[in-house]
């Protein structure tokens, strides 16, 4: 299976941000822009907004990217 390129994984993100801001509403449209699907920024994001532990943050997204097929 070939691993996307970047470009690839931002016009992903771009259509399912609307599935994100579903996912974790506290995060706002410039939080949203700035992680551009990208898991790590994502993840930092979700912890920090929601004071939620880095193990915890990372499983979220990971279901979520995984649901998207990131």
């Amino acid at each position: 299976m070939k691993t996307p390129n970047t470009d690839q994984i931002k016009g992903q993100w771009k259509q399912h941000v609307g599935d994100a801001k579903t996912a974790w509403g506290k995060l706002t449209e410039d939080e949203y822009l700035q992680a551009e699907g990208q898991q790590e920024k994502l993840v930092g994001l979700v912890q920090e907004r929601y004071a939620i532990t880095r193990d915890a943050a990372q499983k979220q997204v990971k279901e979520f990217m995984d649901k998207h097929n990131f």
